[in-house]
């Protein structure tokens, strides 16, 4: 009897303490409100759209314990590819480093050791918001990862999905927020 109330008990406090560790990780941007529509600045410049394609400014604060290093990620679940959408994958970015300016998603603007993936347009950096004229307004998933490595030993040519198996692998934490753009 002792053993199942010290059990219970146990167990309930890893389950009231589990959300609120969850919660403390946070992504933010002084530059998109969550659910907000992107502007014209975050917007790619080709493929039909006339935007900016500057990368956003983004701020994570609280990561979990442990943290060694950050990947950086957006992603649109709604391109209609099957597959969805790569449109920002950095990674190795220092756990040092709790925030990027806005246009860190140039080559060579990221910080000092850190990766900017190829993306499905096809090369590195951020590629901005276009979704297919006349589709619905596509959501953007801004994403930080926390790692439990220093590294993800792969090369800037990696594909997305091998970062996000690599990144998987060794998360211990993420932050997100949605932005959507419809054109």
């Amino acid at each position: 009897m002792r053993l199942f109330t010290l059990a219970a008990a146990l167990g309930g406090l890893l389950a009231a303490s589990a959300p609120a560790m969850a919660g403390n990780f946070t992504l933010s941007s002084p530059d998109i409100k969550p659910g907000s529509t992107l502007s014209n600045k975050y917007v790619f410049n080709s493929f039909g759209c006339t935007g900016q394609n500057t990368s956003p400014a983004l701020t994570w604060s609280n990561p979990p314990a442990g943290t060694k290093s950050f990947v950086v990620t957006v992603y649109d679940p709604d391109a209609p590819t099957g597959g969805g959408w790569w449109h920002w994958v950095l990674f190795n970015i220092p756990a040092s480093v709790t925030s990027l300016p806005e246009g860190a998603g140039v080559a060579g603007k990221e910080p000092a050791g850190a990766v900017q993936s190829t993306t499905d347009f096809g090369g590195p950096g951020f590629g901005g918001a276009c979704p297919p004229k006349g589709d619905k307004a596509h959501r953007y998933i801004f994403t930080v990862f926390a790692l439990k490595t220093d590294k993800i030993d792969l090369p800037a040519t990696a594909m997305p999905d091998l970062v996000g198996y690599m990144t998987h692998a060794n998360m211990l934490g993420k932050a997100s927020f949605i932005a959507k753009y419809g054109r």
